[in-house]
């Protein structure tokens, strides 16, 4: 069924001659709730598609409206099943094609596979062959949110809106957090030292830097192949031939660069997924004399037992957008709280359909953020 916007709305969206059709490309139910968040915002109704499973495991999608003309935006939220959310994606931007869309653009609050977007060793960019799949698929255009690294938009040759989750979770801790004058933000790494600066200058709060955590596997030899030749040897390299060693790394000792004590700890970043790095850095704010903590991030995935790790650490609240769904986590651990980013994707969506400038979503964001 053809969706049309409601008469209250119409002034607000200057509906094209193509129209518009929203569609939810997942088959996962509870992978819709954004979806319908968004729809509503925008006085639309879900377009018309099946998207299931066969008994073999191969993804159906049958558009069942028509989309010659107009423009369709798939909204593709990630579930458990990744590498299914990517067929589910890619089928359906294929077949809009193949119908003749208008233009295609593609929602993904959070795009998959972005922690995989630097060579190591002799494995793979995985990001840029996700990207080049989505072009090749048909898509015209992508918005998404909080990149894991800014540098995938170039991985695309289609228009990239990277949105930004940042106010979001600043009007949070203004509102949901009493004292957070009192607070100072706090990077659990060196590498997310920028994101905590934002926020700090933002909420004209100091920061804290924690120094000396064990390295995780996306900072540990980003892009050394060890293709020379450990052991020498004179077949392989000309005696006068030198190539110094680099000198190992050796992790210093757990230090905080800041103060936070008798503070509130607002830990940031962009994804928590394995809360481990998260746990160790509230046990270290703790023992600093942090007297609360809290963890903000855009992307909760929320992997394995973290809702009960989360539920026996030292972590007083754990704050993460709606790019995932995490309804389940949200049942097994009481301390994790969801902030609605539907409005600003809702937004985004009715300026592209409407040929409206993107600036005003990106007001005040520099580089940085």
């Amino acid at each position: 069924m053809f969706c049309v916007a409601t008469p209250e709305l119409d002034t607000k969206m200057n509906i094209t001659k193509g129209g518009l059709v929203l569609f939810s490309a997942n088959s996962n139910a509870s992978c819709m709730e954004l979806s319908k968040k968004i729809a509503e915002r925008l006085g639309v109704e879900m377009g018309k598609v099946q998207v299931y499973q066969e008994p073999n495991r191969e993804t159906r999608v049958q558009i069942q409206e028509s989309v010659r003309g107009k423009d369709v935006f798939i909204i593709q939220t990630v579930s458990k099943d990744v590498n299914t959310t990517v067929m589910e994606l890619l089928i359906m931007v294929y077949a809009c094609k193949t119908s003749c869309a208008k233009s295609i653009t593609g929602v993904l609050p959070y795009f998959p596979y972005s922690k995989q977007c630097k060579m190591r060793k002799r494995g793979s960019i995985v990001s840029k062959l996700l990207a080049s799949m989505m072009c090749k698929a048909g898509l015209t255009h992508l918005i998404t949110m909080d990149l894991h690294q800014k540098e995938i938009q170039g991985f695309f040759n289609i228009p990239v809106d990277n949105l930004r989750a940042s106010p979001f979770l600043l009007q949070y801790i203004q509102e949901e957090i009493p004292d957070y004058r009192n607070a100072v933000i706090v990077a659990k790494s060196p590498a997310s030292a920028k994101r905590a600066q934002s926020f700090a200058e933002r909420l004209r709060l100091g920061i804290a830097v924690i120094h000396g955590e064990a390295q995780d596997a996306e900072s540990d030899l980003v892009d050394g192949r060890h293709s020379p030749p450990m052991v020498r040897s004179a077949a392989a390299i000309h005696p006068s031939l030198e190539i110094p060693m680099l000198i190992p790394k050796e992790k210093p000792p757990i230090t905080v660069v800041g103060d936070v004590g008798g503070r509130i700890a607002i830990i940031v970043d962009d994804i928590i997924d394995d809360v481990d790095s998260f746990l160790a850095a509230a046990e270290t704010l703790k023992e600093r004399g942090a007297y609360k903590i809290f963890v903000m991030a855009t992307h909760g995935l929320l992997s394995s037992d973290a809702p009960r790790l989360i539920e026996e650490s030292a972590i007083d609240e754990v704050v993460v957008t709606n790019t995932i769904p995490h309804e389940i986590q949200k049942l097994q651990c009481p301390k994790i709280k969801t902030v609605d980013i539907s409005l600003i994707l809702s937004e985004a969506i009715r300026r592209i359909h409407n040929g409206e400038s993107m600036s005003y979503l990106f007001r005040n964001i520099g580089l940085d953020d």
